[in-house]
């Protein structure tokens, strides 16, 4: 379970091995430069004041350069040492530690009683930022958190929707929406997460010769129509294949 933020974990190394940010960045150096990822004094400020949490590619460099686990620098309560990984896979220990421990657990664990079903298997799937349901917000790129969901659920990555846009589909806001990793739609009317000159939404897509349309779930929003040049600016980032309500008292 989290239980503080990789703004904590900052200062507590640089508190406890007298570290300065500068020489946090150079650490950083080599493994930006092994793994193309750009890291600058900016990035690093937002995060150490909480402003900013690193996306999955940084926590690795991160984690590298610190020589601690990713998991534990976002603020779970794992051990804070690291863990090995295949090369250049990145987020691959924090990903197998949560399910070597949950695997753990459950054979901890008493038997299932009697009568009852064995919990399905499950594995950790990246939840990204948010999505907007009506009008669109900006989508952020940050890995927000890791949730189990079942592993035979078709599923790259997920997003919570904010918005009502998509009521009339059966997704309300706070909902989380399962999507697989596609460039295009398979048939007109497919629910996507759509990517509009750096901001995301969901709707229902709808493709045409001369115009792109994405079509609200809800009678009481408009369709969005783009025509010539303003279809270039439309990428479709991923298909839903499915959701999750959100539970509320």
């Amino acid at each position: 379970m989290k239980k503080e933020n990789t703004s904590t974990r900052l200062k507590q190394l640089m508190e406890t091995r007298n570290l300065k940010q500068v020489d946090i960045l150079k650490a950083c150096e080599p493994f930006c430069k092994q793994y193309n990822v750009k890291m600058n004094k900016s990035d690093l400020s937002q995060y150490v004041s909480g402003k900013v949490e690193p996306n999955q590619d940084k926590l690795f460099v991160l984690g590298n350069a610190l020589k601690v686990n990713e998991a534990w620098l976002m603020g779970y309560d794992v051990p804070m040492s690291r863990i090995n990984k295949h090369p250049g896979e990145i987020g691959y220990g924090y990903m197998q530690q949560i399910q070597e421990e949950n695997k753990k657990a459950l054979l901890e664990a008493n038997k299932i009683p009697e009568g009852f079903s064995p919990p399905p298997e499950m594995v950790l799937k990246p939840l990204v930022g948010k999505i907007a349901c009506g009008t669109p917000i900006l989508a952020e790129q940050n890995i927000e958190d890791y949730i189990n969901v079942p592993k035979d659920v078709k599923c790259d990555f997920l997003l919570t929707c904010d918005g009502d846009s998509m009521i009339e589909a059966g997704i309300r806001s706070g909902d989380v929406v399962y999507l697989i990793k596609q460039p295009d739609i398979d048939y007109n009317g497919q629910i996507a997460a759509v990517r509009v000159e750096g901001e995301a939404t969901l709707k229902k897509v709808f493709k045409y010769k001369d115009k792109v349309v994405l079509q609200p779930a809800n009678a009481n929003y408009e369709p969005l129509v783009y025509i010539k040049e303003e279809i270039n600016n439309l990428v479709i980032e991923g298909i839903a294949t499915g959701f999750t309500h959100k539970f509320v008292n």
